[in-house]
This record gives C-alpha cells, structure tokens and sequence, in this order.
C-alpha cells in the first residue's frame, strides 16, 4: 500500500525505468550513450550483430521510459540519454539499500536483546 497518493505513479515511473534497463541490448545502448554522447542509429548498430530496425525498437521503449530522447539532424535521429533518469534510478537504489541497511540494524539489535536460549 503506497505511503502517499504520489507513491504509485512514482513506483509505475521506476518500475518503467528498469524494465528499460533489463534487457542487455537496451542497457548496451545506455552505456554507449552515456560513454561516447548522442549517437545516430547508424552509429549505435556499427560493430554489432543488431539490426537498425532492432534498435531503433529498444530505443522507442526507452524514449517511453524517459530514459532516452531523439531529435531529428536533417533525414536522421540523433539518440541522447537523459541523465536525470539514470539519477533517478540511483537514487530508487540507494533508498532500497538504507531500507535493507535499516531492517539488518533492526534485526541485529532484535537478536542481540534476545535471551539466550537455554539447550
């Protein structure tokens, strides 16, 4: 049950955001727009075995995700990452790893104020 009536929409947005992330191509396009800045399709399917129109498939689900965005250059598409989603999924990381962080320190203490059990 969300904490708050923004939760849900923020939890669709995240849950968006690494499905994005989950496949290997998509995350391979990530990393190469992070790596070399905007690329044209051309460009992001050079050395590979993946087809422009494969591409440009992940790419389009990626732009619904708000991870990437395309502006046109003449007759091509150049690609871009957005970075704040990627700020945004770092962010969703480090939350879940003080969640887990706490419940440990939670547990911990919980075990350590426990009886001994006699055997």
């Amino acid at each position: 049950m969300p904490r708050h009536p923004s939760a849900a929409p923020r939890a669709q947005q995240t849950a968006s955001l690494f499905a994005a992330l989950g496949d290997r191509t998509r995350l391979r396009l990530a990393a190469s727009l992070c790596g070399h800045g905007p690329m044209s399709i051309k460009r992001l399917t050079a050395g590979t075995q993946v087809t422009r129109q494969a591409v440009t498939k992940h790419l389009r689900l990626m732009e619904q995700a708000g991870l990437v965005r395309a502006t046109r250059h003449g007759r091509e598409s150049v690609w871009e990452l957005e970075p704040e989603r990627l700020e945004d999924a770092r962010r969703c990381l480090d939350d879940i790893s003080h969640q887990w962080a706490d419940a440990l320190e939670r547990l911990k203490h919980f075990v350590e104020r426990s009886p001994t059990p006699r055997l």
